[in-house]
């Protein structure tokens, strides 16, 4: 049975930290070197649940329900959550929670906020994996697909309710434009009813969620690639989907290669590994992260 408000049990203990933001509810589960992982936008801890499970004997999970949409915590009216506010705020549940040498795992745009804390709060970082995610040469929000359109609806209320009113119905859900392109196979309707029913029902959490997308810009990660490799001297991975839709693979694999990181695939997925692969992608993340250093 899932978590009463909606996650998946297999993530562990449900627990929430007050950050100057507003609060953040998170799940924690296992022992070790931990592991922060940070979602993107329009989903929520339940992307992890498959690939936590597999991690938790070897490692401490921590997977946050960052406020991008499918949170059920609204932050405080007048928080900051454009990228560098969402980053910030990883900085500041690292802090909170009193985390050191954080493998920090972001996954589609939890990857960009993930660039931007390792470019500007490394102090508690210990390494850092960019799981398909935004690089130098994609567009924040990605091109394909449609995505613009939420942050170009973010503008007025109005219009970003109307665009998301779709999502009530099941059949919305595999549309390219919605997470078709995302997830190569369909998630549950469980998960997916958690993901968004947040922004059809709750005023507050849409606010949030339409601050978060239309802060968004590639000159965030753009930057961010620039300070990184002086900023961060931690080891970077880059693991990315073998059939990703929505990040290419060879911008991947430049990014790698331009601030020396060891780049992995994860055969049969699209952006979302950690849902299509779980297995495949907590080899990948295993191997790395106990590999001599």
């Amino acid at each position: 049975m899932a978590e009463p408000c909606g996650r998946d049990p297999r993530l562990g203990q449900a627990k929430q930290v007050r950050l100057p933001a507003g609060t953040v509810r998170y799940h924690e589960i296992g022992s070790g070197p931990v592991l922060v992982f940070v979602h993107g936008y329009l989903v929520n801890a339940d992307l992890w649940r498959k690939l936590v499970p597999l991690l938790a004997d070897r490692f401490r999970c921590i997977t946050p329900d960052w406020p991008l949409g499918s949170h059920t915590s609204p932050m405080r009216r007048e928080a900051d959550l454009s990228p560098p506010g969402i980053a910030r705020l990883i900085a500041d549940l690292l802090e909170a929670l009193d985390l050191r040498e954080v493998t920090l795992v972001g996954n589609d745009s939890g990857g960009a906020y993930s660039q931007l804390v390792a470019a500007h709060h490394p102090e508690r970082l210990g390494g850092l994996v960019l799981n398909s995610c935004e690089t130098p040469w994609c567009s924040w929000p990605p091109g394909p697909g449609g995505f613009g359109l939420l942050k170009l609806a973010a503008r007025h209320p109005a219009p970003h309710r109307i665009l998301y009113q779709p999502l009530r119905l099941r059949l919305s859900w595999r549309l390219p434009n919605t997470y078709g392109s995302l997830a190569k196979y369909p998630i549950e309707a469980r998960v997916m009813r958690g993901y968004v029913r947040p922004v059809l029902d709750s005023t507050s959490v849409r606010r949030d969620g339409r601050k978060a997308i239309g802060a968004v810009s590639a000159r965030f990660v753009q930057e961010a690639a620039q300070r990184l490799r002086s900023s961060f001297p931690g080891p970077v991975l880059c693991l990315w989907a073998a059939e990703d839709r929505v990040f290419p693979l060879t911008h991947g694999q430049s990014y790698a290669e331009r601030i020396g990181a060891t780049f992995r695939t994860v055969a049969g997925s699209f952006t979302y590994t950690a849902e299509d692969q779980p297995g495949r992608t907590a080899e990948a993340l295993r191997g790395w992260l106990e590999q001599p250093a």
